[in-house]
């Protein structure tokens, strides 16, 4: 019985999500779809050897980005593939989407 247990756990990962919280996941690889994000700092770091400079940048490209993919086309396949169900609303209809 409890060889199942892990095999029950992995069965329910693969299950489809509700159409909501696919919505909310999916929301994420749109806006990447549409540019790409990142964050980038500059500061200054105080150490035992002194003051230096610091700067950080992290940049994400997405393939959708890079093949030129409408948002909404990337988040109505995504949320088909978590969910199985098409999503409650479009892209462009969702009042936390900034085009």
């Amino acid at each position: 019985m409890l060889r199942l247990v892990p095999l029950a756990l992995l069965l329910a990962a693969c299950a489809p999500l509700p159409v909501h919280v696919a919505e909310e996941r999916c929301l994420q690889t749109a806006r990447e779809a549409r540019a790409p994000t990142g964050t980038a700092g500059i500061g200054i770091v105080s150490g035992p050897s002194g003051t230096r400079p610091r700067g950080d940048l992290e940049l994400n490209i997405s393939s959708d980005w890079l093949m030129g993919k409408d948002p909404s086309a990337v988040y109505e396949t995504c949320v088909m593939a978590k969910s199985g169900e098409p999503p409650s609303r479009p892209l462009y209809a969702r009042p936390d989407w900034k085009n």
